[in-house]
């Protein structure tokens, strides 16, 4: 059973997940691989709209995306993009990177091997990863200006498109730890962690919300 508290906590490192930036036009999209078509759907959406003129997606594989998506991350990404009227010439492809730090670096390297200038990148990604996001890329790429970007949606929303509540709430546990252990390992800078929120997050590994937690202190962005 997942308690009052546990989703009022979840709610409370949810919110603390999300940048809130104003988005505007940048010189570039670049949408974070996952699990989640979602991130496609919204680099899609804001290609549309005229935020970015051009999109990269990047990502191999993983154990939780190699079934869905068996030809990589990134390529799944590029598909979904064209099925939805993007034209090709609009989408570059970065098919190597398997955690956020490559996934930066490797689309910065992208961009540089195609000639295209880059001031500021519009840094699309899962709702609860946004912050970690944006951190990795302040770190790796500190001479452009990044605006964060996820689909706009609530928690319960974000869970019913899941299917598994407890999955969720793991992986926002795993992401904000990681938001308090990667800045002193270099991976990122560092960013603020209300009380509440750590007090949020030391209610949920309490309550056994771990499977998503670190197992060791050397782990890769």
């Amino acid at each position: 059973m997942i308690s009052a508290q546990d989703w009022a906590d979840a709610r409370r490192i949810w919110s603390s997940h999300q940048m809130g930036h104003t988005l505007r036009p940048c010189s570039v999209a670049v949408g974070l691989g996952s699990h989640d078509l979602g991130v496609a759907d919204t680099a899609v959406d804001l290609y549309k709209r005229g935020m970015a003129p051009l999109l990269v997606f990047t990502g191999a594989t993983s154990p939780t995306t190699r079934d869905r998506m068996p030809r990589g991350e990134a390529v799944h990404y590029r598909e979904r993009a064209l099925e939805l009227g993007v034209p090709s010439s609009a989408v570059l492809v970065e098919p190597r990177a398997r955690n956020t730090g490559e996934n930066i670096r490797f689309s910065r390297d992208v961009l540089e091997e195609a000639g295209v200038e880059v001031s500021s990148v519009l840094l699309i990604s899962k709702p609860y990863e946004e912050r970690r996001a944006y951190a990795t890329a302040r770190k790796l790429w500190p001479e452009v200006e990044i605006v964060s970007a996820s689909t706009p949606m609530t928690l319960d929303e974000y869970v019913d498109s899941i299917g598994d509540a407890r999955l969720v709430i793991d992986m926002l546990v795993g992401a904000l730890q990681r938001l308090m252990v990667y800045p002193d390992q270099g991976f990122m800078i560092s960013q603020p962690v209300p009380a509440d929120v750590t007090e949020a997050y030391q209610r949920l590994r309490q309550a056994g919300f771990t499977s998503r937690l670190l197992a060791t202190e050397s782990p890769s962005a």
